[in-house]
């Protein structure tokens, strides 16, 4: 189903953005010129293919968790700016 003018003004103002008129004839070429692409797709035998989440065979990344011990408060607490006991002060972003 090729989009129109129309589609694209609607989705426009959707998106609450104006375009020119010469801008609309582009993007409703370029929209077309994608959904060609994706018909092209569609016509692809996937029979038995299986689906796939990545392109590449991605495996988790990250470390194991392991226990250490944190550092001493008095460290820490060296960054505030301003501290309250050993709490950070920070200003109220909250009504």
């Amino acid at each position: 189903m090729p989009v129109s003018k129309d589609d694209v003004e609607y989705v426009a103002k959707l998106a609450r953005i104006e375009l020119a008129e010469e801008e609309k004839h582009v993007l409703t070429s370029q929209l077309n010129s994608i959904l060609d692409h994706i018909e092209k797709l569609n016509e692809l035998d996937t029979e038995g293919v299986e689906p796939t989440f990545h392109a590449l065979d991605v495996r988790n990344v990250f470390r194991d968790d392991e226990d250490c011990p944190s550092l001493p408060t008095e460290e820490v607490m060296k960054n505030a700016p301003a501290r309250d006991g050993d709490l950070f002060k920070v200003p109220k972003i909250i009504e």
